[in-house]
Order: C-alpha cells, then sequence, then structure tokens
C-alpha cells in the first residue's frame, strides 16, 4: 500500500531505476492530491525475483557492502516474466511448479530470468537495469573498470559516464542510428554495418544467458518470448535460437513468422519434435498489476473487517 512511508523508501531507492521511478513518485503525488481517498498500491517489478538463492544474488565484493547498503542482484520486469511463464505452462499445459524456463523479455529494457518449478532462480538484471543483455539505450554487462576509464580519457563525471550507459548506449551506442530495434533493423537490411553489429550483439548476449541459465537449471524445458522485439521480431527470434540444437531447442520457421496473420496470438512456435519447448507470449503486466493491486486492497479489506 503506497502511504507515506512506503512513498519515502520508493524516493530513497530512485537511484536503482533512475529511467523509470522519477516519473512513477511523479504520478503518485499528483494521483494522491486528486484522488485522497482512494487507495493505491505500488507493485514493484522486483518481488517475483526474491525467490532467488543467495548463490544468484549475492556480487563477489566484500559481503559487509551487502549488508550495510543492500547491494546486491534485484532483477526487474518481474511482472512480465510472471505472467508469461504462467501463461506459457498453460498453452503448453504442463505444470508450472514441474518446468525449466528461460524467459526472454526483449525491448527498450531487456531481461532474461531462469524460473525452475514456478520460481525465479536468477535473472540477468541486477543492482539496476542497467545490467544483463545489450538493451534500447542501456550498455548492459561491461567490465566495471571501463567506468574509470572513460572517466579518465574523456574527463568526464561518474555522473556523465552513468548517463551514457544508461541512456547513450545499446543499440543506440553501437548502431548511432537509435534505440528504436525497428528502425535499426531497417537500417542494417539496407546494409549499414553497425546496425548489423548493434542487432548481432542483442541476439548474442540473449543466447549466451538462454545458454549459461539452461546449465544452471540443469536442463530446459521451455524459452519463451516476450515484450516489444521478442513478440514482434521474427528475425530476433530466429537468430537467437539458431545453434541451441544441442539444448534441444527446434524453432518451426513457419510458425515462427504467422504473427504476420496472426496478431496477438500466443503460441508454441518450435517444431513439434523439438525437446525444449518455444513460446511467443505477449506480456500482460497490466494484468498483473492489476491481480496484486486487487490481493493488497482485499487483505486491507479483511484486516479491516477484523479490527471493526
Amino acid at each position: 500500500l503506497i502511504d507515506e512511508n512506503s512513498l519515502i523508501t520508493i524516493k530513497e531507492n530512485i537511484k536503482l531505476a533512475p529511467i523509470h521511478m522519477p516519473h512513477m513518485v511523479k504520478g503518485i503525488e499528483i494521483l494522491k492530491r486528486l484522488l485522497p481517498d482512494i487507495p493505491m498500491v505500488a507493485v514493484m517489478d522486483t518481488s517475483f525475483h526474491q525467490t532467488m538463492p543467495e548463490k544468484a544474488y549475492i556480487y563477489s565484493i566484500p559481503y559487509e557492502y551487502y549488508q550495510r547498503h543492500g547491494i546486491r542482484r534485484y532483477g526487474f520486469h518481474g511482472t512480465s516474466h510472471s505472467y508469461v511463464s504462467q501463461k506459457a505452462a498453460q498453452i503448453l499445459n504442463k505444470p508450472y511448479n514441474k518446468l525449466k524456463i528461460v524467459s526472454c523479455h526483449l525491448g527498450s529494457g531487456s531481461s532474461i530470468t531462469a524460473i525452475c518449478d514456478g520460481i525465479s532462480v536468477d535473472t540477468s538484471m541486477g543492482f539496476t537495469p542497467i545490467s544483463g543483455i545489450s538493451m534500447g539505450t542501456r550498455s548492459g554487462d561491461i567490465d566495471p573498470c571501463i567506468i574509470g576509464y572513460i572517466m579518465e580519457k574523456e574527463k568526464s563525471t561518474y555522473n556523465e559516464v552513468e548517463a551514457i550507459l544508461n541512456q547513450k548506449s545499446g543499440l543506440l551506442g553501437v548502431s548511432g542510428i537509435s534505440s528504436d530495434f525497428r528502425e535499426v533493423e531497417l537500417h542494417a537490411k539496407g546494409g549499414n554495418k553497425r546496425a548489423e553489429l548493434a542487432i548481432e550483439i542483442f541476439c548474442y548476449n540473449a543466447k549466451k544467458y538462454i545458454g549459461a541459465y539452461a546449465a544452471a537449471m540443469e536442463g530446459l524445458d521451455c524459452i519463451i518470448f516476450t515484450g516489444g522485439i521478442g513478440e514482434n521480431s521474427a528475425a530476433v527470434r530466429r537468430k537467437i535460437c539458431n545453434g541451441l540444437a544441442f539444448l534441444g531447442v527446434m524453432l518451426d520457421p513457419v510458425k515462427n513468422e504467422q504473427e504476420k496473420n496472426q496478431p496477438n496470438s500466443d503460441r508454441i512456435i518450435s517444431k513439434d519434435d523439438s525437446e525444449a519447448d518455444i513460446c511467443l507470449v505477449h506480456t500482460n503486466e497490466e494484468y498483473m498489476i492489476a491481480i496484486e493491486t486487487m490481493d493488497v486492497i482485499k487483505r486491507l479489506k479483511v484486516l479491516s473487517t477484523m479490527e471493526n
């Protein structure tokens, strides 16, 4: 429930998600003024990942930084990964708590999550949403010493470099064209080498995480593609799945292209004899937020009834 204390806590953590949270806070404050008697709920993208084991969320830095400052892997896109993984289990008609899933939320912000037996066990985004695979404007994983090196060579401040890694890197930084995948893809088709490279890096990063998480879970039953790019780019799905036959992953080229004729259709896009399924699922974060909001409101009503 959003009250004064929870809003203070949210503001204290703006640094962890600087692109999104300032706008969310502004929206909350406006609505609190306009609708003071209507309860509001904050649904955290990090909550789904709170099941990760210590070995997945603790960084190999002095442990006291975790104890004193809460520096750990948090993960994001939790509402999306939660929704699409449950939806995929329904599509496959298999028990959710028995599947080893790699969920690929690919868009302007991208993250990949390992979901084993119905819970998140690892995810590519970390302490902030900048880590993991290459994104629209975010760099994804880099050697941390690059930050100091750029500061020295470019005579930049830390905040300036952080802004570059958050807002001027990824597809935009490599291609020099745009953070919009559609524009980058269009230029790549026209022969722009940097646009081609930006897409290759994006897909290569995703493929590495799929392999790593299959190893971490000691198996793979399903890969999910979701998010603006994951749902709409057949070429990206093809590039990522190409070469994953050793994991039992066999993409069906016809099913993969069907969205041109069947928009918004959640479906299996792997071959019938593929050992691991591939699902295309259109995410519905709004639905998950509504469900979790209702859960909070219902609990409040129960507590209010008990108190009365």
